[in-house]
C-alpha cells in the first residue's frame, strides 16, 4: 500500500476539529502509516511545524563520491595493469562495488 501523507494530515485535522470520529487505527489503515507516526503528525500539526516533503529530498548524500575523486580513480585504473579487484584492494578508500561502478559507468 502506498502511503498518503496528505490524506493523513486531512484526516487528523478533521479529527482535531471534531469533524470526524476516526480512530488513529482507522486512519492508519486508510493511509498506510503506523499509529505512532500519526501521533507524531498530530503533534506537528498542533505545533504548525508540519512539512509535506522530507527535509533531505533533492540533497546530495554526505558520503557521495565527488567528480574529482571519480576522475582520479579512472585515471589511476587506466594506468594500472591490475584487475579491478586488486585495484580496489590497493585503493582502499572505497569499496569494490563503488570502484567497479565508477570504472564501468558510461560518460
Amino acid at each position: 500500500m502506498k502511503k498518503n501523507k496528505q490524506l493523513a494530515i486531512k484526516l487528523i485535522n478533521e479529527k482535531l476539529n471534531k469533524k470526524s470520529y476516526y480512530t488513529f487505527e482507522e486512519i492508519s489503515i486508510q493511509t498506510g502509516y503506523h499509529v505512532k507516526y500519526l501521533f507524531q503528525l498530530q503533534k506537528e500539526i498542533k505545533n504548525r511545524t508540519i512539512k509535506i516533503e522530507h527535509g533531505n529530498k533533492n540533497k546530495k548524500p554526505y558520503n557521495a563520491i565527488s567528480e574529482e575523486e571519480k576522475q582520479k580513480i579512472k585515471f589511476l585504473y587506466s594506468k594500472s595493469s591490475a584487475s579491478i579487484r586488486k585495484f580496489a584492494k590497493f585503493y582502499s578508500k572505497r569499496s569494490y562495488s563503488c570502484i567497479y561502478n565508477i570504472i564501468h559507468e558510461k560518460e
